[in-house]
């Protein structure tokens, strides 16, 4: 395969990565949605539609071994290869994140259970970081990955105003403690998923540096690198 021919292939790989952040994104936002509106005929699309996502990971991983069996791609390659594995595996992860609060619809929408406005927030905020992750990882742009992972600050200061709210409610309702101690597993997965597109950041660190790099944040909020034990 020539040079021209093996960064066609990996252009081609690097769409269908944004093809499957795309899955992951509208399936996190559309089943935020369907938890305020109480629709468990989308809640259930978007917990079959997980195998969708998976078998496009699945394909992706396996194009991937291919072409690094076949061509032995040496150096940058290699690192955007590797690093591309690490990224379908974190959105693979964050499609779980959409399945499982999926699965949570029906018995949030049952039991009259108040879904805190801060969810959809916090889906807006994660789906945004992690579509400008893909476009900095694709872009190989280092300086706009470092600065994304500042933003799960504002996730996690969500996060703990729902569970605030939560503990409120179960002081007031104790009769319904089990189904409101549910919304903390939504916000769980809301905040996992920001989490795991500070790693997609990392790997793009990684593709221009050659080295794992922890993303850190000082108080003059200027970001800082961490190298991994490795």
């Amino acid at each position: 395969m020539t040079r021209e021919a093996l960064t066609r292939q990996i252009h081609h790989l690097q769409d269908e990565v944004l093809l499957l952040g795309n899955m992951v994104e509208n399936a996190m936002l559309q089943v935020i949605n369907a938890l305020y509106g109480h629709d468990q005929i989308t809640a259930n699309r978007i917990f079959r539609d997980d195998a969708l996502i998976n078998d496009k990971r699945y394909a992706i991983e396996n194009a991937i071994l291919i072409l690094i069996a076949t061509q032995q791609p040496m150096a940058r390659d290699l690192r955007l290869l590797a690093a591309m594995l690490e990224v379908i595996n974190e959105l693979e992860r964050m499609g779980d994140y959409a399945k499982g609060i999926a699965k949570l619809v029906k018995v949030l929408s049952e039991g009259n259970i108040p879904i805190p406005q801060e969810f959809d927030q916090m889906a807006q905020l994660a789906t945004g970081m992690l579509h400008r992750a893909l476009d900095a990882f694709v872009q190989e742009d280092a300086s706009v990955a470092a600065r994304i992972p500042r933003e799960d600050d504002d996730v996690d200061n969500l996060y703990n105003q729902v569970y605030r709210q939560v503990v409120n409610w179960m002081i007031s309702n104790p009769e319904k403690i089990d189904q409101v101690n549910l919304l903390m597993w939504v916000a769980h997965n809301l905040e996992r998923m920001a989490d795991r597109v500070t790693n997609i950041c990392e790997r793009t660190v990684f593709i221009i540096t050659g080295e794992l790099m922890e993303l850190e944040f000082s108080e003059d909020d200027e970001y800082e690198t961490e190298r991994e034990e490795m």
